[in-house]
């Protein structure tokens, strides 16, 4: 290989100084690469205060730390993030730039490799060097179908999905933080605040350790030919503010809104997964009243751990499409669930 080759991982600094578990991730992914490559490994920093977020690099195998920092570039904002991100680029000479998947990369990384002058590609799942050779893996056709690809033209940029690595895990260590001057483009926007859910129904949470997904069953009759909707949604969020678990909807389910039919007054197409919503990557997941049927469990197919509670023991999550199934009612599972929550 290249003595001239070379690593960069791109990362955003938190608020607090810490680097986010996204960000831990393309570390780990980074790392591997530098070592299967054995070539040096350089890590970019973007906040304002690098210094613990350089320790665990260091502490991961970083050999340089790069850092762009001031009160400009702790904001996300396309203009600022991409400044940065083409210095650091620049700065470190890398051929393989990897970074994490987050909102705030991804909206910024394309305009940076037309500026650096190479490829991209994002969504990576997996990434493998063979005899110097670079592949990368990822989904295509709703998650259906894996590819691999490799490129010849440097420096190539590599966006890591969320959740397709173990965080990376070392003590800190020190190391030298190089400071780039970078010139603060003219900016046309001020971020006045952040607003934030309290306990995150309103999205699917990627950080989460349990995905809860509710299905249309919910707001069904029940046995005693009553539909219980408001009892459902006191159920659901009990658990989910309980667990601080992720939470998930059938299309079906969220499509109920635009039928004037009951729905879960928190559910919206935020939630979906499945054929046409995401495919989130959890440690674990419990489906509640769902069927189970194929568009519903493509969403499903990179939970680790799969759960579902259904009545009907022939249903879709039966035949060999979850872990574990438990053949009950959804209603009296998370009532006693709710109850040891307690």
């Amino acid at each position: 290989m290249d003595s001239a080759m070379s690593v960069l991982i791109l990362a955003h600094v938190e608020s607090d100084g810490s680097l986010a578990r996204p960000a831990l991730e393309a570390l780990t992914a980074g790392a591997g690469l530098a070592k299967s490559l054995g070539v040096p490994l350089s890590v970019g920093l973007v906040g304002a205060d690098p210094a613990a977020a350089a320790a665990i690099a260091g502490g991961c195998g970083a050999t340089r730390v790069v850092a762009v920092t001031g009160a400009a570039f702790t904001q996300p904002r396309y203009a600022t993030d991409a400044a940065a991100a083409e210095a650091l680029c620049r700065a470190a000479g890398a051929q393989l730039v990897v970074a994490a998947g987050t909102s705030r990369w991804m909206r910024v990384l394309a305009g940076v490799a037309q500026r650096i002058g190479g490829p991209i590609d994002t969504h990576v799942t997996r990434i493998v060097a063979e005899g110097g050779v670079v592949s990368v893996a990822r989904w295509y056709y709703r998650q259906r179908i894996e590819g691999t690809t490799s490129r010849s033209e440097r420096p190539w940029m590599l966006v890591v999905d969320p959740g397709t690595h173990e965080a990376c895990e070392a003590a800190p260590a020190a190391v030298t933080v190089e400071t780039l001057d970078v010139n603060v483009p003219d900016v046309r926007t001020a971020v006045t605040g952040v607003r934030a859910p309290a306990a995150g129904e309103q999205t699917i949470r990627p950080d989460a350790s349990l995905l809860l997904v509710a299905g249309a069953g919910w707001t069904k009759k029940q046995p005693d030919g009553e539909t219980h909707v408001p009892e459902a949604a006191a159920l659901i969020l009990g658990c989910i503010r309980a667990t601080q678990a992720s939470l998930g909807g059938s299309k079906s389910l969220v499509d109920l809104s635009g039928e004037g039919q009951a729905v879960l007054p928190f559910m919206t197409h935020l939630n979906q997964i499945g054929q046409t919503g995401s495919s989130p990557r959890h440690r674990k997941g419990l489906a509640t009243c769902c069927h189970g049927e194929e568009p519903h469990v493509v969403g499903w197919r990179f939970i680790t751990e799969r759960r579902a509670i259904n009545l009907n023991p022939n249903c879709g999550w039966a035949q060999g499409k979850t872990d574990v199934l438990y053949v009950a009612d959804a209603f009296q599972v998370m009532r006693k669930v709710n109850d040891l929550l307690r």
